[in-house]
């Protein structure tokens, strides 16, 4: 074969494969964590777009710091992928607002982002032994027709340090972008009931959670008397009952779970008035839910925890500053902040969850049915039986790790499988229920958390107007409650599995600092004087090579 042929079938092998190419998609990602990889249901969701959706993301400029370039990297790549599946559907550019140069203009479409919740964040670092300020946007905005919808990158449990933080941010790009792509493609809305009428809290206290839900959710106010069931809805929530439920409903929620509807308790154990310096005593809350639970797999507690080492903050007043009174944020051990996790979706990556006067919850043997704790107190936990004196002047006295010594406690619990109706066998033939009745019911989901105000917001007593679900008037901080709140209903209600997407880990490799320091300059030396050494040696054997072939 001639050297032309050679050349001619070479050329001609390329342009075949650049042809193939253009036709054939192919990827493969060798990571061990396929870190540059999405969930089968992120590829399904994006690759069935009805029209394009744009993204830009903020997150951007030349004075980056060096945490914050590599999360936009990693944004480029999830990106990236899901265009690679959404094709000309999906669109997304990067701006810097910091790049824009007239003032005025800059000035006008930061407030315009604010305007849309994009808040910007303050960054210090130091740069050639001088301290730098640099304003940064973690975020994107998503548009889709005349709707639009901001996107988080910076997410993670606030108590991690800021490597691990910026590492779960990494963990959540897909499935946040997913979740901001399904809201805004999605025509059919999961229905959700609020099954509201035993509570004796007004509608502000759950402004939250109910503009939270109805962000992406056909949002239903469910009045028992006049509803024959709930079947229909796709999860029924009950929000911190403190009136005794009749029968009727009780039967009625039973029946809805033996049909296979999705249901979150948020039920107190003990009920606690208002709390003077002298204090109160809780006392046991008959909601009448309590052999329900048990029949489902679960004792809710008449008790209530405290958390020595992980609390929210309350002002108090500490002593005397001149004339007036020195009042200092204080952790109050009835607040627990709950950070200890469970291995679940709804749980990864969450951050800190705020609870107020929260019981404990024990598992009971039942088949079938699998628990997983959600959230829970730390180890340094104490745990007060009814009646629990409840003390604002807690507050002054100091951890003793003598007494907070009872070990983590459960604080919620996901339930999984077929569960056993509480009136079977009690239900007649001649009861006219009996027609449509089910004793053993399909596999579905409930969660139960033992801490009513989990999913109630405070007021801002300035204006009267309901703060964000979450959020913390002393800390000025929002925890992680409306989180949790949408990750259980995603994982309940989600029938195309996104929720998939916050399975991804990405894994911290750091460098052996100590071996770095000590071996520095050898590695140094190896990096500089290797390459040069493998090139010379390389160049030697090619002059052999071509003496002994020409003397040959």
């Amino acid at each position: 074969m001639s050297r032309y042929t050679k050349l001619s079938l070479i050329i001609t092998g390329l342009v075949l494969v650049n042809v193939l190419s253009a036709w054939i998609f192919l990827r493969k990602d060798m990571t061990e964590e396929k870190r540059y990889s999405i969930s089968e249901a992120s590829k399904s969701l994006v690759s069935r777009l009805p029209s394009p959706m744009d993204i830009e993301i903020y997150l951007d400029g030349d004075d980056l710091p060096g945490g914050f370039e590599r999360l936009k990297k990693a944004v480029d790549e999830t990106l990236g992928e899901f265009k690679n599946y959404g094709g000309a559907n999906l669109n997304y550019r990067f701006f810097d607002p910091n790049g824009i140069s007239n003032p005025e203009q800059q000035k006008t479409f930061i407030d315009s982002l604010i305007a849309k919740g994009i808040q910007p964040t303050n960054v210090f670092d130091t740069q050639g032994g001088r301290k730098t300020e640099t304003l940064v946007f973690p975020y994107a905005l998503v548009k889709h027709e005349d709707r639009e919808e901001t996107v988080l990158l910076l997410q993670g449990n606030q108590a991690l340090s800021a490597q691990e933080k910026l590492n779960q941010s990494y963990e959540n790009l897909e499935y946040s972008f997913a979740t901001a792509f399904r809201k805004l493609a999605t025509t059919e809305r999961k229905k959700i009931g609020l099954l509201t009428e035993f509570t004796q809290l007004e509608p502000i206290n759950f402004a939250g959670l109910i503009n939270t839900l109805q962000e992406y959710y056909d949002l239903f106010i469910v009045d028992a008397r006049t509803s024959e069931s709930f079947v229909g809805l796709d999860a029924l929530i009950l929000p911190k009952p403190d009136i005794t439920i009749d029968d009727s409903t009780k039967y009625k929620i039973d029946q809805y779970i033996m049909y296979g509807g999705k249901a979150l308790f948020f039920v107190d154990g003990l009920q606690v008035d208002s709390i003077g310096l002298q204090g109160t005593y809780a006392q046991p809350l008959r909601h009448n839910l309590e052999d329900l639970f048990f029949k489902y797999g679960i004792r809710l507690n008449t008790d209530m925890v405290k958390d020595g080492a992980s609390a929210a903050m309350v002002p108090l007043v500490v002593g005397q500053m001149g004339d007036r009174p020195n009042i200092q944020p204080v952790p109050y051990r009835f607040f627990p902040l709950l950070g200890t996790f469970g291995e679940s979706l709804i749980t990864k990556n969450l951050d800190l969850v705020i609870s107020r006067f929260a019981s404990t919850i024990d598992t009971i043997n039942s088949s079938g049915i699998a628990k997983t704790p959600l959230l829970s107190t730390t180890p340094y936990t104490k745990v007060l039986q009814a009646p629990a004196l409840v003390t604002y002047n807690d507050a002054r006295s100091e951890t003793d790790t003598k007494e907070y010594n009872e070990g983590s406690k459960q604080i919620a619990y996901l339930l999984e499988g077929r569960f056993t109706s509480l009136y079977q066998n009690r239900i007649l033939p001649s009861d006219p229920r009996s027609e449509y009745f089910k004793g053993n019911g399909e596999p579905t989901k409930l969660i139960v958390c033992s801490d009513g105000d989990l999913i109630v917001n405070e007021i801002d007593r300035r204006n009267g107007e309901p703060l964000p679900l979450g959020f913390d008037k002393v800390s000025q901080h929002t925890f992680g409650n409306k989180d949790f709140l949408m990750n259980a209903i995603d994982y309940l209600v989600d029938e195309n599995g996104v929720i998939t997407a916050r399975s991804k880990e990405v894994k911290l490799r750091p460098l052996d600092s100590i071996k770095v320091r000590d071996e520095r300059f050898r590695y140094q030396l190896i990096n500089l004087l290797l390459p040069s050494l493998f090139i010379l040696v390389l160049g030697v054997i090619k002059g052999y090579f071509w003496k002994w072939k020409y003397t040959h």
